[in-house]
C-alpha cells in the first residue's frame, strides 16, 4: 500500500489525516459510489493509528454525508461519483513544485511574467513569416480540405513525407505505420489507454519530463521511476525496476532528453532494448525535440524495428504550439485498433493542421529555420550558462543540445522556496522536484535557455537564493 499523509506528517490531527486519506480516495476514484471501507481494524493497522481514531474519523465522514454507514456490515462510500481531481491522486504536492501548477503558470502568464521554466520556445522564435505563407496556401485549398474531417491515420502525403524523415534516423517505417495525432500528448495518451489498465506499472526516467506523471496518473498507473545518468536510465537499477515492480510500459526521451538535456548513448541503448526484450517490455520513445540535435542521437526504435518501441512525435516545439500536430509510428497489428481508439476518443482527423505543417515541411523554409534556430539555441545555451555559473548555479551538463539546462543550486538552497519566492517577482521557475517521482531534484531547476535574455531573471534568482 501507498504511504499516505497522518494528521501529525499533514499538520492536522489524526482523525483529520484518517478523513483526508478517504477524501483522496474517494477524489481519485480508487473508492467509488459503494465501495466498502476497509474494516475499522484493518485501517487502523494500515495507517498506524488507533481504532478509536479511525471510528471518530469514519463517524465524521458519515455526519457529512461523505460515506453511510450499514451495521453490522461496514461504512460505504456514498454519493455520487466525484468529479476526477488529478492533484489528489497520489501524495499532496506543494502547489509551488506540482508540475500542473508550473504548467497553468506557463500557460496563464500575462505580458509582464517572465517564463524561464516554461517548456517552448518564444513565439517570436517561431517561423511567423512561413506560418503566414503556409496559412494563405491551405487557404486556397478546396472545400473538402477546409472543412471536412481528416481521415482517421491522418493526411497520407505527410505520412510519406515523415516515414522519409524517420529514415534518416534509421527507423524503418512504412506511412501505413504511422498515425498523426493532435500533439506529442495525445499521442502519449492514445498509446497509454490502448496499452494499460489501472494498476499497472510503468517506468519512467528520474527525472523525467512532469507532464509523464500528470498523465500517468490520469490513467491510474502506478509509476516507478529509474535514476537518470548524463548516458541514459541506470541500467542496473533499470533491471532491478523490471525484476521488482514487473511494468508494462516504459516511457522515456531518447535523442535530447526532458529536462536534463542528456543523450542515450548506444552502449546503454543496446542494453536496455535487451532487458526489454527478456521482460515483455514496451518502450515509448518520445522524440519531439528531435530537430534540435546538433548530431542525431541513436534511437531506439532504430535498433529496435518498431517491435517494442513506439516512437512519437510533434511539431509543437518548432514550428508552432499552436498548430497541434503529432504522429505514432508502431507495430504494424496496433494500427488498425490504435484507429479504433482514436475514432472513439477524437472522432476524425485535424486535416487543417496537418495540411499547415505538410506546407511548411515541403517548402523548404522548415529547414533554414531550424538551422537559424539550432545557432540561436547555442548561444543562448552558453550566455544562459555563464549568467547562471556567476550566481552559484551549476550545469548539470556542459552545453548540451535543445532548450534546456538541468541546474543545481548551492548547498542549502531549496529550489521549491526560489520558485515561490521568484514567482511573486512574475517570475516562472520549474522546481527538480515537479520532474523527479523520487523527490530528490529539491536542490536543482530546468531552465529554458530561449526564455533566458531578460537580466531580471538572474537578479531575482540571485536574491531569491539569498533570502
Amino acid at each position: 500500500m501507498d504511504k499516505q499523509t497522518t494528521g501529525s506528517e499533514s499538520g492536522g490531527t489524526l482523525v483529520e489525516g484518517v478523513m483526508a486519506t478517504i477524501r483522496q480516495r474517494i477524489a481519485a476514484r480508487s473508492l467509488t459510489p459503494g465501495g466498502q471501507l476497509p474494516s475499522i481494524r484493518a485501517f487502523a493497522k494500515s495507517m498506524r493509528v488507533s481504532k478509536s481514531t479511525v471510528v471518530e474519523a469514519y463517524e465524521r465522514l458519515a455526519a457529512e454525508g461523505a460515506i453511510r454507514s450499514r451495521p453490522g456490515s461496514g461504512f460505504y462510500a456514498a454519493g455520487s461519483l466525484a468529479p476526477l481531481s488529478l492533484a489528489e491522486i497520489g501524495p499532496r504536492l506543494d502547489r509551488a513544485v506540482d508540475p500542473l501548477w508550473i504548467s497553468r503558470q506557463s500557460l496563464e502568464a500575462g505580458d509582464d511574467m517572465l517564463k524561464p521554466g516554461c517548456g517552448w520556445l518564444p513565439a517570436s522564435w517561431m517561423p511567423q513569416a512561413g506560418l503566414r505563407r503556409a496559412l494563405r496556401t491551405v487557404a486556397r485549398a478546396d472545400d473538402v480540405a477546409l472543412a471536412d474531417y481528416g481521415t482517421p491515420l491522418g493526411l497520407p502525403p505527410l505520412r510519406q513525407l515523415l516515414a522519409r524523415r524517420m529514415a534518416g534516423h534509421g527507423i524503418e517505417a512504412s506511412p501505413e505505420q504511422i498515425m498523426l495525432t493532435e500533439s506529442g500528448t495525445q499521442a502519449i495518451d492514445l498509446l497509454c489507454r490502448f496499452l494499460i489498465e489501472p494498476g499497472d506499472t510503468v517506468l519512467v526516467d528520474d527525472p523525467c519530463y512532469f507532464n509523464f506523471h500528470a498523465l500517468l496518473r490520469a490513467h491510474r498507473a502506478k509509476v516507478v521511476s529509474v535514476p537518470y545518468t548524463p548516458s541514459g536510465p541506470d541500467i542496473d537499477l533499470f533491471a532491478q525496476a523490471l525484476a521488482e515492480h514487473r511494468p508494462r510500459l516504459y516511457i522515456t526521451n531518447s535523442g535530447i532528453h526532458n529536462p536534463t538535456g542528456a543523450v542515450l548513448s548506444p552502449v546503454t541503448a543496446h542494453r536496455l532494448l535487451k532487458l526489454a526484450d527478456q521482460s515483455q517490455l514496451t518502450i515509448v520513445e518520445d522524440d519531439i525535440f528531435a530537430d534540435f540535435e546538433h548530431a542525431p542521437a541513436p534511437r531506439l526504435a532504430a535498433f529496435d524495428g518498431l517491435n517494442r518501441v513506439v516512437h512519437i512525435g510533434s511539431f509543437s516545439k518548432t514550428l508552432s504550439a499552436s498548430v497541434r500536430c503529432g504522429f505514432i509510428a508502431a507495430p504494424r497489428d496496433w494500427i488498425e485498433p490504435l484507429t479504433d481508439l482514436k475514432i472513439a476518443t477524437t472522432f476524425g482527423g485535424g486535416r487543417l493542421a496537418a495540411e499547415l505543417v505538410l506546407t511548411l515541411l515541403k517548402d523548404g523554409s522548415y529547414r533554414k529555420h531550424m538551422d537559424l534556430l539550432r545557432a540561436k539555441l547555442a548561444r543562448a545555451m552558453g550566455e544562459t550558462a555563464a549568467h547562471l555559473k556567476v550566481i552559484g548555479i551549476t550545469p548539470w551538463i556542459d552545453q548540451p543540445a535543445g532548450l534546456f539546462l538541468w541546474c543545481s543550486l548551492p548547498d542549502g538552497v531549496d529550489a521549491a522556496e526560489v520558485a515561490r519566492r521568484s514567482l511573486a517577482d512574475n517570475i516562472v521557475l520549474a522546481p527538480g522536484n515537479a520532474f523527479s517521482l523520487s523527490g530528490t531534484a529539491g536542490r536543482f531547476l530546468r531552465f529554458n535557455v530561449a526564455q533566458c535574455a531578460d537580466e531580471r531573471i538572474f537578479r531575482v534568482l540571485e536574491a531569491a537564493m539569498a533570502r
